[in-house]
């Protein structure tokens, strides 16, 4: 199915992942948000549980391991074109998770990949909703 005007919602996986104080961050590499920085993810794969796919997509996009803490939030992320029609239609699930292993490198659709203060997040131009999910995450962790 294709991600520009789908015939069904796609279901997006991802996790706002700590490390030593830090959030992981990706640099999309392509559409939506291509350039923009986001949590790391991607959509979920048929015949896989949303935690298998949640753990997948960020080794694919980052080649790191975590552990999931837990459900943050689903999101609904719609965007349509000048006439009105779905462009992207996006379900997002997001959990909190940490870090347990590996070294950041970008890969797969991710133009880059690296850890950041909470503090550097506000300087850059992030989705609100992907602020809004990082605050909430805080609530798993001592940070």
């Amino acid at each position: 199915m294709s991600r520009e005007y789908p015939a069904a919602p796609i279901v997006g996986l991802g996790a706002v992942v700590w490390r030593q104080g830090k959030v992981l961050m990706v640099q999309r590499g392509r559409p939506p948000r291509a350039g923009i920085w986001s949590l790391p993810g991607g959509a979920q794969l048929l015949g896989e549980t949303v935690e298998e796919g949640i753990r997948r997509e960020i080794r694919e996009e980052t080649g790191i391991e975590i552990e999931l803490l837990g459900l943050l939030e689903v999101i609904n992320s719609v965007q349509r074109d000048p006439e009105g029609r779905v462009l992207y239609h996006y379900t997002i699930i997001d959990y909190a998770a940490r870090w347990i292993g590996g070294e950041v490198q970008a890969g797969d659709d991710a133009a880059d990949a690296a850890w950041f203060a909470p503090d550097a997040l506000h300087g850059m131009e992030l989705w609100a909703e992907t602020i809004r999910v990082i605050e909430e995450s805080r609530r798993f962790f001592a940070v």
